[in-house]
């Protein structure tokens, strides 16, 4: 399952006051990769989404849980991928509200799918969980920060 250079793998509890230490992660990673702001704003909020929603609903708020994000560089792009050990994702039922439900939560995935270019749930290595993989196409990357290497 390889995915190029690894840039950064973090590993943390399933609480939601991880999260803080997760963006910062994320956008010192998306700065040693060249990110623009937009996008780097973009790849803080996607990843952060996508761990709320394990700790809400892959773990029900237990803190007990583990939450894995691995950042590679691959050919134009960083490809991000999220593991949990909770139980098993119906991805049939993954989906966001409707857009016209004005009401708090629940857009998560929605975001999810307008922030990166790629995204959705690849098979888990063997102990079970969810594996979450999601790809953003780096633009207007300088020769000082190439994404390629």
């Amino acid at each position: 399952m390889e995915c190029g250079e690894q840039l950064v793998s973090i590993s943390f509890c399933s609480r939601a006051s991880r999260l803080r230490l997760l963006r910062s992660v994320m956008r010192d990673t998306a700065d040693l990769a060249g990110l623009d702001d937009s996008q780097t704003e973009a790849m803080v909020l996607a990843v952060n989404e996508a761990c709320m929603n394990i700790i809400q609903h892959g773990y029900r708020m237990a803190p007990e849980g583990q939450i894995d994000v691995s950042v590679f560089r691959q050919s134009g792009a960083l490809v991000i991928r999220i593991r949990d050990y909770a139980d098993k994702v119906d991805v049939e039922q993954v989906r966001s509200r409707e857009l016209d439900d004005i009401r708090p939560g629940g857009l998560g995935v929605h975001l999810i799918n307008c922030l990166m270019d790629e995204c959705g749930f690849i098979e888990a290595p063997p102990g079970g969980g969810n594996l979450f993989q999601m790809k953003l196409f780096v633009r207007n990357q300088g020769e000082d920060n190439d994404i390629s290497g």
